[in-house]
């Protein structure tokens, strides 16, 4: 699903990533996109931030809302500090304009493949009371469902494969956003907290994940400490 206002930028677009293979739903503003978000429930969604109707950023609040659809998001502020509000709102991944349609269509592909058929094939992990479902994406705690978030699901999951072993941010930040560069700490340390609280602990009073400072984080069962 593409959200961009531009007539001329969302029809050359949209003919490019349908000549790369993409099923292309084109829109031109905010209003179009959360609605169809929540009716046509597509792969991933590309989100230019400049839109007539809504500020884009309310747009990806209100997509939040309603569903956890893969965001890639186009702005042109570079900074770190814009960058890490995008990504602590909710987006999984940025382009900076201009941007060619070959980097739009490489994005689409890094966003889908985190999600895609290699988490099918993976078998449930359990960790003492606590069970990860890579197949359905479904996660309990003393046999109860636990509500997370695409990015939340996908962080426990990048911390489960390596389950007693310590992860750094730097790490995490390039499995799970796709940013080897580093640069985005607040982006890990806020989502560690979120997940901390739907896991019923904090990290002061940690059950499975235990942060060592200055290196990173660790996903362990409450009996192997």
């Amino acid at each position: 699903m593409l959200v961009e206002d531009d007539d001329a930028i969302r029809t050359s677009l949209g003919k490019s990533l349908t000549a790369a293979g993409h099923a292309v739903t084109a829109l031109a503003s905010g209003a179009e996109g959360v609605a169809a978000v929540a009716r046509d429930k597509p792969d991933v969604m590309l989100l230019d931030l400049g839109l007539p109707d809504l500020d884009g950023r309310d747009v990806l609040a209100m997509v939040r809302a309603v569903s956890d659809v893969p965001v890639i998001v186009a702005t042109a502020r570079d900074d770190d500090a814009s960058v890490v509000r995008l990504l602590d709102a909710g987006a999984d991944d940025y382009v900076i304009k201009p941007f060619s349609s070959a980097q739009i269509d490489a994005r689409i592909r890094a966003v889908l493949r985190r999600g895609g058929p290699d988490q099918q094939e993976e078998s449930t992990l359990n960790l003492g009371a606590l069970s990860i479902d890579p197949r359905s994406r479904e996660v309990t705690v003393d046999g109860q469902l636990v509500d997370l978030t695409r990015k939340e699901f996908d962080l426990l999951l990048a911390l489960s494969r390596r389950a007693g072993t310590v992860v750094t941010k730097r790490e995490l930040l390039a499995e799970v956003w796709g940013l080897p560069w580093g640069g985005g700490d607040r982006t890990v340390d806020v989502h560690l907290s979120w997940l901390r609280r739907k896991l019923g602990e904090t990290a002061a009073e940690p059950r499975f994940l235990h942060s060592v400072r200055g290196v990173g984080v660790k996903l362990a069962s409450p009996e192997a400490g």
